[in-house]
């Protein structure tokens, strides 16, 4: 039970619960008004006051550029090894509450963010959940678990940001091209730590152009992997359905439904993907000059559908049409995706794939380097622990490269999980500021100029 607790065992039925209040809470909006939902994402607004914030695409990008990547790919992989089909089941539906949460969380940091001495927007969650406490006139509460809140936030950064991705880069490139591990930690060491030396605007510049390229290049192979294996996607799918409620250690009923294997790691690898919920991206969304907080919530559930509806959903289809290529590699879910992609396109598949895991796994490195940035910035001022937390980056990177990272995933697991309790109780404290910002949205549109 205490393992079950530590690697995030209860965050199935939390995300489900409190995605559930927040749809009737909010009446099912914004997801009842696509009209302004699309207005809110192809109607960029411009920079407010002389403020030099980031686009809301911009920033947008920065945050899906944290959760593309291992997530998408090893993530996958690895919950169809450890949960079985239907534990794809269960990121879709995590999904659907994710999109509701992922909005709420992303409302609250635009609407809580800073301005930095040049004009720019910082924020994130520690911002709103020592806002919320001390609107609460418990001011030391609120210090100590956005605190805490941050410490987490960096060591995520440092274990699933930096040593599980560069492992997947580094295991990609050793098993495609042979090249030593080593090398692959020591080229994301050279092309990261510049990127993060220029703060949130150099982050962004580059995930602006690699994820949009990536993503499409992406999903681009695995629609043609799935035309040329037409034949064998209806079954995929009728597994993934059948698999979902058959959990695999089950005592019977409704807690042998929630400790499944499917369900759990279905949840926490669909959590791993697109972060909802637990408090992170609002990080990348804080710096956008977005009209309206509610406005960049609709980035924030377009986010969600890019990272598990299109992506993750690719990659495990791709996987099951192609299952008994790729179970012999069992844990290995690089190479297991690897060999899903080249069994059906040819060897070049690998050779693409190693290049594409490389732009997935160094994005994720610069957001999440970024986003542990900004948190130890909030926790202190003092320029000489950011030297320090950069070097740590650097170690890390290279102790992925050559290490096996399977405590690591316990690590990553156990501190999204914490993050996310805490992340989700203040969005239920908040949730009045959050419906306020919802129906100011809905009422002004189209928008008055």
């Amino acid at each position: 039970m205490l393992v079950w607790l530590l690697e995030g065992g209860f965050v199935p039925p939390l995300l489900i619960g409190v995605g559930v209040f927040f749809t009737f809470y909010l009446k099912g909006q914004p997801l009842r008004s696509p009209k302004r939902m699309l207005w809110a994402l192809t109607r960029p607004a411009p920079p407010q006051n002389g403020r030099r914030g980031v686009s809301p695409l911009g920033a947008m990008s920065l945050a899906l550029a944290g959760t593309l990547g291992v997530g998408n790919i090893v993530g996958v992989a690895n919950a169809l090894w450890i949960g079985g089909a239907g534990a794809i089941f269960w990121m879709w539906v995590c999904a659907l509450f994710a999109m509701i949460l992922k909005y709420a969380e992303i409302t609250l940091a635009v609407s809580h963010r800073r301005v930095r001495e040049d004009g720019g927007f910082f924020g994130g969650a520690v911002y709103y959940i020592r806002d919320c406490f001390t609107a609460r006139r418990t001011v030391g509460v609120g210090k100590v678990i956005a605190c805490v809140f941050a410490a987490l936030m960096i060591v995520d950064a440092l274990s699933m940001g930096c040593v599980i991705q560069v492992n997947a880069v580094s295991s990609a490139f050793a098993g495609v091209w042979g090249i030593p591990r080593w090398a692959s930690g020591l080229l994301l060491l050279c092309l990261s730590l510049p990127v993060l030396r220029f703060g949130t605007r150099g982050a962004t510049r580059l995930t602006e152009i690699l994820v949009p390229v990536m993503s499409v290049g992406y999903i681009v192979l695995s629609l043609a992997v799935l035309i040329l294996c037409r034949r064998e996607l209806p079954q995929a799918l009728s597994l993934i359905l059948r698999d979902a409620f058959a959990p695999k250690s089950a005592l019977g009923g409704f807690f042998g439904f929630l400790t499944s294997s499917a369900l759990r790691t279905g949840a926490m690898r669909g959590l791993l993907s697109n972060e909802a919920g637990c408090g992170t991206a609002p990080t990348a969304h804080a710096a956008s000059n977005a009209r309206t907080p509610a406005e960049q919530g609709i980035w924030g559930i377009f986010e969600v559908f890019v990272d598990t509806v299109l992506l993750c959903s690719a990659t495990a289809l791709v996987l099951l049409v192609n299952w008994e290529q790729v179970q012999s590699f069992g844990s290995d879910g690089v190479m297991m995706s690897i060999r899903a992609y080249s069994s059906v396109l040819g060897s070049w598949a690998e050779g693409f794939f190693g290049i594409a895991i490389l732009c997935f796994g160094y994005a994720t490195v610069i957001c999440w380097g970024q986003y542990g940035l900004e948190c130890l910035q909030f926790l202190t001022k003092k320029k000489g622990y950011a030297v320090a937390y950069l070097i740590s980056v650097g170690a890390c990177i290279l102790i992925g490269a050559m290490a096996p990272p399977a405590k690591i995933w316990g690590i990553a697991d156990a501190s999204l999980a914490a993050l996310t309790l805490i992340n989700l109780a203040v969005l239920l404290l908040m949730r009045k500021e959050i419906k306020a910002h919802t129906e100011a949205f809905l009422s002004d549109f189209p928008p008055k100029r």
